[in-house]
């Protein structure tokens, strides 16, 4: 016979290590996992695993910046999967999950905000983090990725 599954809508961090993944219902958390693996090996198993356990409405990410290969794996998994199961796709600025600190990038610098302009500068990025509810986040249907990367 058939079983209904739980609802739950699901937030992605994928901007550096490690991957962290909110299971929210109502839009509150309800569970947390995370992952030290690769995005393109965690994503995939969290993906799957959760399959089976609720009916997955709703998919979020932190679309940057951040870790460049996080970042793209996250954006093209995620919106397949959003599309092959009819998920609504969304995404969040990294810094609205860190209270707008700066973002670790590489080699001691960091993606600092300011004044809705993001740059490099050499400072300690804090880590983002999931958030209790998803009702204050400012969830943008602009999905592409905020690589903000150098210019060459």
């Amino acid at each position: 016979y058939l079983v209904s599954l739980p609802s739950c809508e699901l937030l992605f961090i994928t901007l550096g290590s490690p991957l962290l993944v909110g299971i929210y219902q109502n839009g509150e958390l309800k569970e947390s996992l995370s992952s030290d693996k690769p995005s393109s090996e965690a994503i995939t198993e969290i993906l799957a695993e959760l399959k089976k356990q609720y009916k997955i409405t709703k998919i979020i990410y932190a679309n940057g910046p951040g870790s460049f290969m996080g970042l793209k794996v996250a954006f093209v998994a995620l919106s397949v999967f959003a599309g092959v199961y009819g998920c609504e796709f969304g995404a969040v600025s990294g810094f609205s999950l860190n209270g707008n600190a700066p973002i670790a990038a590489k080699k001691g610098f960091s993606f600092v905000l300011n004044d809705d302009k993001i740059s490099l500068e050499p400072v300690l990025g804090v880590s983002a983090s999931l958030p209790k509810s998803l009702k204050n986040l400012s969830i943008s249907t602009d999905v592409l990725p905020n690589y903000v990367l150098e210019a060459v």
